[in-house]
């Protein structure tokens, strides 16, 4: 028996990384998932991969008519929809305040804000009418704490996520909907390589690069992995997560703990050692 048998999610930014294997990890559990991008090939290809339980509808998370059409056709397909994972996103514009150029500022916060907004708006009705749901937003350790990304901008916007999120969840809550985020520290996925300018494609291929660069980045020696945001997702989707709401889950080995042990401790010997001179 599955954790998710019976339930129904829609997964957005489904083609690849997180979303890609939240997606194969819900099915795995027993969901029925419609899954969105924007790339078609990739898309259906998972769905084929994925059978009868996996539909796949193009969708720009942007555009208000094509999340309302996403959203629908869960309900048209299954009958309802108990999971919303506004996972789509997107690297954002780099360089300081001075610098940034504004039509890219609002593509990042239309693509990173407004597409959580718009499956949050849209999926409402149908969880209400249920008297039930799980909306789960993706959020960033970046929208927490300053300097976890190469861009301001990403870093503004996903704040605005985690924030969105537990307003939100103080209405819906209300209605039986819970809504909550997960904050993922450094996930070894293509995103870095898309925010460096490397093509779609060539993105992709850079996740295992990214597991040797982020291994030491935290005390829990690898980097995080796009299993570790899956099995978070299932456990706010599950019926085991029924009284956690507005909660911002954070999935980061301990990045934003503190100082590492072993970089403190080597702090603390140096300084001891420049006391010892100091006092020869």
């Amino acid at each position: 028996m599955g954790r998710l048998d019976g339930k129904v999610a829609v997964i957005t930014g489904a083609t690849s990384g997180i979303g890609l294997r939240t997606a194969e990890v819900f099915v795995a559990e027993g969901a029925r998932v419609v899954i969105a991008g924007r790339r078609a090939p990739e898309g259906e290809a998972l769905a084929h991969r994925l059978g009868g339980n996996c539909v796949f509808r193009r969708t720009d998370v942007t555009v208000e008519e094509q999340m309302q059409a996403l959203i629908a056709l869960a309900v048209e397909k299954f009958g309802r929809i108990d999971c919303l994972f506004n996972n789509a996103g997107g690297p954002a514009q780099t360089g300081g305040i001075e610098d940034l150029d504004v039509e890219r500022f609002d593509a990042a916060m239309a693509t990173l804000v407004r597409s959580v907004m718009l499956g949050m708006k849209h999926a409402a009705p149908q969880m209400r009418q249920q008297g039930s749901g799980s909306i789960i937003n993706n959020g960033s350790i970046a929208g927490r704490l300053a300097g976890f990304s190469s861009s301001m901008v990403y870093g503004a916007a996903k704040a605005a996520v985690i924030h969105f999120t537990k307003c939100v969840a103080m209405e819906l809550g209300e209605s039986g909907i819970r809504v909550n985020s997960i904050s993922p520290g450094a996930i070894a996925t293509g995103i870095f390589g898309k925010a460096l300018g490397l093509s779609t494609d060539a993105a992709e291929k850079t996740a295992s690069v990214m597991r040797e660069v982020y291994k030491a980045a935290q005390p829990i020696p690898r980097a995080g992995l796009p299993d570790d945001i899956a099995h978070a997702a299932v456990f706010l989707a599950s019926d085991e997560s029924s009284f956690i709401n507005g909660h911002d889950l954070v999935v980061d080995g301990a990045i934003t703990g503190g100082r590492n042990w072993t970089q403190q401790q080597a702090g603390y010997v140096a300084l001891r050692k420049a006391f010892d001179q100091g006092a020869g």
